[in-house]
């Protein structure tokens, strides 16, 4: 009678129980860095996360619906913080790309109410007035920043920037000459003279010259008076 064949078993621990063979501890043939999983995770989100397609709204009921919708977030956001500028900022440029100007005007209005030291603020409004070529809106809004706020350089060279681009030369004149009742700084009494010194007004450069030495008399600004003889 032929013996029966002996099974091999694995080796067993202390308690008797088998134990599995360990793996192959070398390092694989493909090495995957963390770099490489960083960007496929990232190339799947984008996959999965694809923006929406935009579309365009044609029906009158449901174009009135969205703008309500989008009104509420904004008044939502604007009411949560008041302060935060940014916020009426995008409203009122939503307003503009919605072609509601008047709106647009109520928003950017609520926001001086809230802080009228904001130059963001003042800055966006006008350009959309002169973006959207109401002169007068603009000239009106130039006029109450440098009311309220006359040591803002920006707004005064604005200002007599667009009176000019205008062609307005009286009027970028004026603006000047009030700004040279706050005795500014060097740079802003030679951009008047440079505007006069552009339409050949020597006589006109000359005098602001000499109301600029009794301003600051320890400088020069650049000129000598042989330069407008």
């Amino acid at each position: 009678m032929s013996e029966a064949p002996q099974i091999k078993s694995g080796p067993t621990s202390a308690s008797g129980k088998h134990v599995g063979k360990v793996k192959n501890k070398l390092p694989a043939a493909i090495q995957i860095t963390a770099e490489q999983l960083l960007r496929e995770a990232k190339e799947r989100q984008l996959e999965i996360v694809a923006p929406p397609p935009r579309q365009k709204i044609t029906d009158p009921t449901e174009l009135a619906e969205y703008r309500m919708r989008k009104r509420k977030s904004f008044e939502d956001n604007i009411r949560k913080n008041r302060s935060v500028m940014v916020n009426w900022i995008k409203y009122a440029r939503w307003e503009e790309e919605q072609q509601e100007y008047p709106r647009a005007r109520s928003v950017y209005e609520r926001a001086l109410d809230v802080d009228h030291r904001c130059l963001p603020i003042w800055l966006k409004y006008t350009e959309m007035e002169m973006r959207h070529k109401q002169v007068n809106h603009a000239r009106n809004l130039w006029d109450r920043a440098v009311t309220l706020l006359p040591r803002i350089s920006q707004f005064w060279y604005k200002y007599t920037y667009m009176e000019e681009m205008l062609e307005n030369v009286a009027g970028a004149r004026q603006v000047f000459e009030r700004w040279m009742e706050w005795e500014p700084e060097e740079q802003a009494w030679s951009s008047y003279i440079n505007m006069e010194l552009r339409y050949k007004e020597i006589d006109r450069a000359r005098d602001i010259y000499q109301k600029f030495v009794l301003v600051h008399p320890t400088v020069s600004g650049g000129y000598h008076l042989d330069v407008f003889s």
